[in-house]
């Protein structure tokens, strides 16, 4: 017998899976991001945004419960590369004026990695009925974008100056 044909539905099963786990990664991250930062507004920024990420887990973990799952992440290569790599920036720059550039960088790195996934994931659920999911999605969407836009007014108006 033929291994049953995979749908759209196990595809979003899977991807909501890795971004559970990308957004506890986060989670884990962003204070020691927060601790690293020079800059109060970036520093600001981070543990804003941790705030923010706690109640994205909170959604994602209704989602699983729409449709019956439990709520378990998959390991996500990209984010712990991602992670990683601000890990370096920190090391690496820790007394280099450069030091908050590198973080914002690697910060806006996992905020685009984030739009895309919960882009990707809303239209999924679009396609498959699920209107609540829709809703808990855009709501995080537009909160990566708003947060997005930040880090990089940040960046603009003081953050690479101070780095140049």
């Amino acid at each position: 017998m033929a291994a049953k044909q995979k749908t759209l539905d196990d595809l979003f099963l899977e991807t909501l899976k890795d971004i559970y786990y990308a957004e506890k990664q986060i989670l884990r991250n962003l204070p020691k991001m927060a601790k690293a930062a020079k800059t109060n507004e970036l520093k600001q920024a981070f543990e804003q945004h941790r705030e923010e990420t706690e109640g994205q887990v909170e959604r994602l973990e209704q989602i699983f419960e729409q449709l019956g799952k439990p709520a378990r992440g998959k390991t996500c290569q990209a984010i712990v590369g991602i992670v990683e790599e601000s890990q370096e920036v920190i090391e690496d720059f820790k007394e280099s004026d450069a030091l908050d550039a590198g973080l914002l960088a690697a910060a806006q790195a996992v905020e685009h990695y984030e739009i895309s996934r919960y882009g990707t994931l809303r239209t999924w659920a679009q396609q498959l009925g699920m209107q609540d999911a829709v809703k808990l999605l855009e709501q995080t969407l537009q909160e990566e974008k708003k947060t997005d836009d930040l880090l990089t007014k940040i960046a603009e108006q003081q953050v690479n100056k101070k780095a140049a």
